[in-house]
């Protein structure tokens, strides 16, 4: 039996500013964190269930650890419940994280991570909705966990569902996280009770907490020539009429406006440099590709359903790291080895 909940649940977080923005000084060249969300199988089109927790993809994890290895790229697997308390699952990133091959940090999925004390349903399903004495309390219980699994206590952080709520800083700040990696502009979940990311910055910024924790946005922006008129515009193409007369494909095709998202999971390889290129003309220097570690083997999420799919999603990764590397001449870090460079940075600066 559910327990009562102590405090009623928060309205849906939507961003407001201003940021405190990261000056894009500190990066002389671009940079790319590459961030998987390493989390249990489960059907993507059915109702969150606590009893789905395998981990069994995780024997394959090297598939998309080699190619990260081949262009020296230290991925940050963002690990839920399941993930440091499965076995195979610890198994297998203690062997990557052993070598020195990646950063381990926390991804909440609450409807899996204990304790179990709250409704599972899709408002829920953002950590930031739920009241703040859970949410911390999950928050440290997954924390202890990947200590205990890994040998290191987490400093980077992102929420299940991108969703940041309004005490989701402040308890980053008390477990002693230095990034989060939760930010998704431009997306907007309110429809399903989760947070509005469609006016965050593209790039890194600082939250507004006493001790300093760095918020790392997922790469994601509107492209096109409507420029400002881009939101709106897309809006208008997710209604009802729009879906109807299609004009999320006439704009796109008009080049008008398309929403695009850093990830080789339902983008395609051109639209990730399209995106990359797009934003470094608008002054990015930090970029953020993810994807779902349950994709590493075909039939656990929409985006790799065959072999086929499978060998798409690993080559869009090796080509877009051999032209994030080359052509751009980038640069890559870790979450952690992100927020050291700013900080040092920001010392230099002040001296």
């Amino acid at each position: 039996m559910l327990s009562s909940l102590p405090e009623p649940l928060p309205k849906c977080w939507t961003y407001s500013g201003p940021a405190a923005a990261v000056h894009p000084a500190a990066f002389p060249k671009p940079v790319l964190v590459v961030v998987v969300d390493t989390e249990e199988e489960f059907d993507w089109s059915q109702h969150f269930d606590r009893r789905k927790t395998g981990v069994a993809h995780m024997r394959h994890v090297e598939r998309f650890q080699s190619i990260c290895d081949a262009a020296r790229i230290r991925p940050v697997y963002v690990v839920d419940h399941p993930i440091a308390t499965g076995r195979e699952s610890v198994d297998a990133l203690r062997a990557i994280h052993g070598r020195g091959a990646c950063e381990i940090g926390a991804h909440l999925h609450p409807w899996v991570s204990p304790p179990f004390d709250e409704e599972v349903n899709a408002r829920n399903s953002y950590p930031g909705n739920l009241p703040r004495a859970l949410e911390r309390e999950k928050l440290a219980l997954l924390t202890t966990a990947i200590e205990n699994s890994f040998g290191v206590r987490p400093r980077a952080y992102k929420s299940g569902r991108y969703g940041f709520g309004p005490n989701t800083a402040s308890i980053l700040e008390e477990l002693g996280y230095d990034v989060d990696i939760s930010p998704a502009p431009p997306f907007d979940f309110q429809d399903d009770g989760g947070p509005d990311w469609s006016t965050a910055p593209h790039q890194p910024y600082w939250l507004p907490t006493k001790r300093r924790v760095l918020a790392l946005p997922n790469t994601g922006a509107y492209v096109g020539w409507a420029g400002a008129s881009s939101h709106g515009l897309y809006g208008l193409a997710q209604k009802p009429a729009g879906r109807a007369l299609h004009l999320g494909g006439v704009f796109a095709r008009l080049g008008a406006v398309e929403r695009l998202f850093l990830s080789p999971e339902g983008y395609a390889e051109r639209d990730l440099m399209r995106l990359t290129r797009a934003l470094l003309a608008r002054g990015a220097r930090v970029f953020t590709l993810s994807l779902h570690s349950p994709s590493v083997e075909p039939g656990h999420t929409p985006y790799v359903r065959d072999e086929k799919d499978l060998h798409s999603l690993l080559a869009a990764c090796r080509n877009y790291f051999h032209f994030f590397h080359s052509e751009l001449g980038g640069a890559s870090m870790t979450a952690s080895e992100l927020f050291r460079h700013v900080e040092t940075h920001s010392r230099t600066s002040r001296a």
